[in-house]
């Protein structure tokens, strides 16, 4: 699984687990989409004012919830042309008969009461501003409640609209970054807590609701420009607004919408949100700030095809960089494709349109290390398979360049023109008789050992190529695998030194009583067909042609010669750049039916 289509395999997988959306993935895009809220640049509302009942407002008026003649007091202290938006729910009568200080108080004020949805149905719910369906009369995209806790006839008889204070968080984040305008309670669209306060704010008297076949497109308050939603009537709060927060003991300012709630310790829990834990007035403080302002953050239906879209390319253009440029091109192009994805991101963006990018940016990260994976796994098994196949007959420098170049490589056969070097030990047979006479076979092997070791490290340390071994034989080339231009010349100098060496270990044999034993040298150049040769299970890298064979036979001819070691054809000696020759003879060698000049090495 280290091919590149293996990557292919996991680009699928990506775009699948994509497609299936799992809590994981979601949870990767709402980490972006908190993120960018965060970064929003914070905007102060000059509309909305947040009135807490905080710990100095308990402590003055006693335990809470407080009986609810103290609420109007404070209600008729306020500016008369403000509108109170209560966020507290007051569906059951009041216990210390405040309910009609409450009322009075709210008939002189605009306000807004609250209810809140409930698994229990509800009876007698008092009047609310309906909301107007056009185009397809299906609420079954709406969000469903069995039905509501309302404020008691008393008080929402005096207020100027009710609404449902609802949120629906994201899972399995628990944040809330959205709500519902509309809901559905016991079979009746009620508008929500902070839509109802938009409208009386703008005093307008109505909502309509436009429903198509893919659910809800948009609502709109009287005459206002339209405020699209989800297909469930959501719309993405806007949670980058700053709001004046004061004590409800303060003075309250005129002609703001005031929103009550409870902020002392114990009483309210704060809400989750994308720009940290809200109180719930709060948050539908930052709702109303966004249907105010206009701001919407689109989520289109294209947007998941576009995401879909931007992983695949992302992750097909990390493969094919890995794959096809060197590594840190590869990891530059890498970074690019990163940064892109975070660029195209902030550019949807700028327009409130989000496009998530984190799982294309994940995905692509994942690509890029399998494929890097991949490719150094490759690139490791072709080094060993290098350092295997050439590490017993080429030089340690020269396996090394190949390893780092292995283009420089040409398997499967090639036409070269190369030099050809067979190398034999003449005067065997006396030797071998010597040890078997002395019944030590293991003496043989050590001696004929050392032969082959010294002039092996002369053959690769002129860069040429031992090809193989046949029994006191050493076969040997050059100008392949690694192209070498003065072949002729290396191949002629390294018969020199072997030469030398081969008068070095026969004075040194001779005085350990030894007999004389001397070496045999044939070398021809010529064109050959060099490569990976055999089978598909087993193969070597090695030569075949007439020049080699031709090589062979010139080193079996120097028997015939008393006083040469070495014997060349006029082809090598032709192409050697220093170095004199003497010819020795014209001959005609097995195989061959022209005669050859033939020359040895001063």
């Amino acid at each position: 699984m280290t091919k590149w289509w293996s990557v292919l395999f996991t680009i699928v997988i990506l775009a699948g687990i994509k497609i299936w959306n799992p809590d994981p993935v979601k949870s990767l895009r709402y980490i972006q989409y908190d993120y960018l809220q965060s970064q929003q640049e914070v905007i102060k509302s000059e509309d909305i004012v947040l009135v807490n009942i905080d710990e100095k407002a308990i402590q003055k008026e006693g335990q809470y919830p407080w009986p609810r003649d103290i609420v109007a007091k404070y209600i008729n202290q306020g500016p008369p042309n403000s509108l109170y938006a209560l966020n507290m729910l007051y569906s059951e009568e009041d216990r210390f008969k405040g309910d009609l200080q409450l009322q009075q108080a709210l008939l002189n004020k605009a306000a807004v009461l609250s209810s809140a949805p409930t698994n229990q149905l509800s009876e007698g719910v008092g009047v609310f501003v309906g909301v107007a369906t056009l185009g397809e009369q299906n609420h079954d995209w709406l969000y469903k409640f069995p039905g509501l806790l309302y404020p008691i006839d008393t008080l929402s008889s005096a207020a100027y609209g009710v609404g449902a204070t609802v949120s629906i968080p994201d899972q399995p984040s628990g944040v809330v970054r959205r709500a519902p305008l509309v809901i559905n309670a016991n079979g009746v669209q009620y508008p929500s807590f902070p839509l109802d306060v938009t409208r009386v704010f703008a005093g307008e008297p109505s909502y309509q609701m436009k429903v198509g076949s893919n659910g809800v497109e948009w609502v709109r308050i009287g005459r206002q420009p339209v405020t699209t939603t989800n297909s469930f009537g959501e719309l993405n709060i806007s949670f980058w607004n700053q709001f004046e927060q004061i004590s409800i003991l303060d003075p309250l300012p005129d002609g703001k919408i005031l929103i009550f709630g409870v902020t002392a310790e114990g009483y309210s829990n704060p809400v989750p949100t994308p720009t940290g834990a809200k109180y719930p007035h709060e948050v539908q403080g930052h709702l109303v700030q966004t249907l105010i302002s206009g701001v919407q953050i689109q989520e289109p239906d294209w947007s998941a095809i576009a995401e879909l879209g931007l992983l695949l390319v992302l992750c097909l253009s990390m493969l094919v960089a890995v794959y096809v440029l060197p590594t840190t091109v590869s990891a530059l192009v890498g970074v690019l494709l990163l940064g892109a994805s975070y660029g195209v991101s902030q550019h949807f963006w700028n327009s409130l349109v989000f496009v998530d990018t984190t799982f294309s940016f994940f995905g692509s990260l994942i690509v890029f290390a399998q494929s890097s994976f991949n490719k150094y796994y490759t690139t490791f098994k072709q080094k060993e398979q290098i350092k295997k196949q050439f590490g017993t007959y080429l030089s340690p420098d020269l396996v090394k360049q190949l390893q780092d170049n292995p283009d420089m490589l040409v398997l499967g056969g090639q036409r070269k023109e190369m030099t050809f070097l067979f190398m034999d030990i003449c005067g065997f047979t006396p030797v071998s008789e010597f040890y078997k006479n002395k019944n030590d076979p293991e003496g043989l092997v050590e001696l004929i050992n050392m032969y082959l070791d010294r002039m092996t490290k002369i053959i690769l340390n002129n860069g040429g190529t031992i090809d193989k071994y046949m029994g006191d034989c050493i076969m040997a080339f050059w100008n392949a695998p690694l192209d070498c231009k003065d072949h002729a010349t290396l191949a002629v100098k390294s018969a020199r030194e072997i030469s030398i060496a081969a008068d070095e270990l026969i004075e040194q044999l001779e005085e350990e009583g030894l007999p004389r034993i001397d070496v045999g040298i044939g070398i021809n150049t010529g064109d050959c067909i060099v490569g990976n040769m055999g089978s598909e299970v087993r193969f070597d890298y090695s030569v075949i042609g007439d020049a080699v064979n031709l090589a062979s036979r010139l080193e079996g001819q120097t028997r015939n010669y008393d006083g040469v070691r070495v014997l060349l054809s006029a082809r090598t000696a032709g192409q050697c750049k220093e170095g004199l020759f003497t010819k020795v003879d014209s001959i005609t060698v097995k195989g061959k039916s022209e005669a050859i000049e033939v020359f040895t090495i001063n």
